[in-house]
C-alpha cells in the first residue's frame, strides 16, 4: 500500500463521533479506517444508500478535509458504475429529469459555499438539515398511515419496478415543492461533503419506491451529480494527481462492498429496508452535530 502518501496525510484532527483519531493510532489503524470506508461505499451504491455518510466520517478521520473530499467523489463515481449497471431498467427516468434544475442550483451553491465556509459549519449545516428531514419525513408518513394512504401490496414489493406503475413516486414525493427542497439540499450536501446520501435517501422514502426502483434511481442521480461535480472539484484544487495513487489502492475494496451489496439487495423486503435507511440516515446525522 502507499504508506508514505497516507503518513504524510494524516492529521490531528478532532474524533468525529464515536470515530477514534486516527493520528494518533497509527497507519495500520487508518487504513483500517479507509478500506472499510471503501466497502461502505460500494455498499451504499448497490444496498444501502445511507451508509455513504458514515464512509464521509471515516475518511475525515485520515486525510484532509480537501484530499477526503477528493478522494470519496472519485470512489463515489468508481461505485456508481456497477450500481447502474446493476438497476438499469429499475431507475425513474422521469423522476431523475424533473429533480435536475433544483440539483444544479444545489451544486452551485454547494461551490460558492465552499470557498468561504469552515469544515466544522459545513459539517453542522448539514446535520441539522438531515434531523429536521427525519422529522419532517416522519411525521409525513405518521399522517398518511392514519388517513389509511400506505402503500399498497405491490408497491411494497421489492421486485416492483417504475416501468410497470408500482415504481413511480407517490404524489406527496412528487410534488414540485419537495423536488426543489429536496434536490437543491442534495446538490448542495454532496458538494459540500460528499454527504448528499441521506437528504436523497429521505426523499425517495417519501417517493415510497419499492427497494430496487429506489436503489436505481439513486444510483442514476448520484451518478449524474457525481460527474456534475467533477469539473467543480478539479478547479477547486479538490481532486489532483496526489490523490489517485490511493484512490487506486482502494478501488478493489469499493468493487467488493459493491458485490456484496448486490447480494444483500436481493434478499431484503421492504419491511426491513425502510426503517434500515431511516435508521442509518439518522447515525450519519448524528456525528455532523455533535
Amino acid at each position: 500500500m502507499n504508506a508514505p502518501l497516507l503518513s504524510s496525510a494524516l492529521v490531528a484532527a478532532p474524533a468525529v463521533g464515536l470515530l477514534p483519531d486516527a493520528a494518533t493510532t497509527g497507519p495500520a489503524a487508518a487504513w483500517a479506517l479507509l478500506l472499510v470506508g471503501a466497502l461502505l461505499v460500494g455498499l451504499s451504491k448497490t444496498a444501502l444508500p445511507g451508509v455513504t455518510t458514515i464512509a464521509v466520517a471515516m475518511f475525515a478521520q485520515v486525510l484532509p478535509a480537501k484530499e477526503s473530499t477528493g478522494v470519496m467523489l472519485l470512489l463515489l463515481l468508481t461505485g456508481d458504475l456497477p450500481a447502474i449497471w446493476t438497476y438499469r431498467r429499475d431507475a425513474d427516468a422521469a423522476m431523475l429529469r424533473r429533480l435536475v434544475p433544483a440539483v444544479v442550483v444545489g451544486v452551485l451553491l454547494g461551490a460558492l459555499f465552499l470557498r468561504m465556509a469552515s469544515d466544522d459549519l459545513m459539517r453542522r449545516v448539514i446535520g441539522w438539515l438531515l434531523i429536521i428531514l427525519i422529522v419532517v419525513t416522519l411525521a409525513q408518513r405518521g399522517r398518511g398511515r392514519r388517513r389509511g394512504r400506505g402503500p399498497g401490496p405491490q408497491a411494497a414489493s421489492a421486485g416492483a419496478s417504475p416501468a410497470d406503475g408500482t415504481g413511480s413516486a407517490s404524489r406527496a414525493g412528487s410534488s414540485p415543492i419537495a423536488r426543489m427542497v429536496y434536490g437543491a439540499l442534495a446538490g448542495f450536501s454532496t458538494m459540500v461533503a460528499n454527504a448528499g446520501g441521506p437528504v436523497t435517501s429521505l426523499y425517495f422514502l417519501a417517493c415510497r419506491y419499492p427497494v430496487k426502483a429506489f436503489l436505481g434511481t439513486t444510483a442514476w442521480f448520484f451518478f449524474l451529480v457525481n460527474l456534475t461535480k467533477l469539473p467543480f472539484s478539479i478547479a477547486l484544487g479538490i481532486i489532483h494527481p496526489s490523490v489517485l495513487a490511493l484512490v487506486a489502492e482502494l478501488i478493489p475494496a469499493v468493487l467488493v462492498g459493491a458485490l456484496a451489496g448486490r447480494l444483500l439487495a436481493d434478499r431484503m423486503p421492504q419491511r426491513v429496508f425502510d426503517p434500515i435507511v431511516m435508521i442509518l440516515t439518522i447515525v450519519a446525522a448524528l456525528p455532523l452535530i455533535a
